[in-house]
């Protein structure tokens, strides 16, 4: 790609993950500098929206948009650039980095320009979740409490994520769900219910292994009801995929976790229970729609 024709806005949340952005934008300043590129710095803050920021893209005619934050900013940036002609990188200085993780993105800065600068551009699925964009996770129920509690803790990874599961568990009751896929209809109680697009929380802390940026579906993992002392194993089972500990589980309640796949999915929350998109609580509601859309903007990847 020709580099003089591109201008980047980098969207930097000077709040997210533990690092300082001060040298992280001189040091992406200069690599602009150094390759002919133009570019410009905006600091997102809980005021800016994707609407906006869409309306700046298109009025300097930027070429790029590069998220430099967690997961909560991508979200942002992707929502801005979904169905547009401006392209989406991730430089990942947040907390979990979902998406960056999952599409291999480095987690070092230079090296994730460096992605952005000579990568490819991959076409990149999101969702919608009550018309609410949406690019990495979604959950219902326990899930979204143990989603909250894990962005809070300053300890990260597949420990922290189990024993924050396990914390809510043991407080929490199984919700009844109604769900419907494909005009097939059937009613649950579960503890949580995970609609994905991206395989992962964040710290390679893994819920959907199957799922892919852009397959065109969405992975649906719900944790139905099951004796306490089987969720440690089946969530391990299902955190790690390790197929020899999940026979174990299937031998005690045989199916204790769905894991479905489907382009469109609707969930019937008759209990209200919380609810999360990419990780940041949202208001609930009792029917719930989720739906893939294809497509939705194009990712620099390695």
């Amino acid at each position: 790609m020709l580099m003089q024709h591109r201008r980047i806005v980098f969207l930097i949340n000077p709040i997210a993950g533990t690092r300082t952005k001060e040298g992280l934008e001189e040091f992406l300043a200069n690599q602009c500098r150094q390759s002919g590129i133009d570019f410009m710095m905006v600091h997102s803050s809980k005021n800016t929206s994707a609407d906006t920021l869409r309306v700046h893209l298109y009025d300097v005619k930027a070429t790029d948009l590069v998220a430099c934050g967690g997961d909560g900013t991508v979200n942002l940036a992707a929502s801005a650039v979904a169905q547009t002609d401006v392209h989406l990188g991730i430089i990942p200085v947040g907390s979990g980095n979902g998406l960056a993780r999952t599409a291999n993105i480095p987690l070092k800065p230079s090296s994730a320009w460096k992605v952005i600068l000579n990568g490819r551009l991959q076409d990149t699925d999101a969702f919608s979740v009550n018309n609410q964009f949406a690019c990495m996770l979604s959950g219902i129920g326990m899930d979204a409490e143990v989603a909250e509690r894990f962005a809070k803790s300053h300890r990260r990874g597949l420990v922290t994520y189990t024993t924050e599961t396990l914390v809510q568990f043991f407080k929490s009751q199984p919700i009844n769900f109604e769900i419907e896929i494909d005009g097939f209809r059937f009613y649950t109680d579960a503890f949580f219910i995970s609609v994905a697009n991206s395989n992962q929380f964040g710290n390679n802390v893994t819920i959907a292994p199957l799922a892919s940026l852009n397959d065109g579906l969405l992975d649906i993992v719900v944790v139905q009801k099951m004796p306490k002392a089987t969720l440690p194993f089946a969530l391990l089972a299902q955190l790690r995929h390790n197929h020899l500990m999940k026979n174990w589980v299937d031998k005690i309640g045989k199916h204790s976790i769905l894991y479905l796949q489907a382009s469109e999915v609707l969930i019937g929350n008759p209990r209200h229970a919380p609810l999360h998109i990419d990780g940041d609580p949202v208001p609930f509601s009792e029917r719930i729609h989720f739906r893939i859309i294809p497509d939705a903007f194009k990712l620099w990847v390695p």
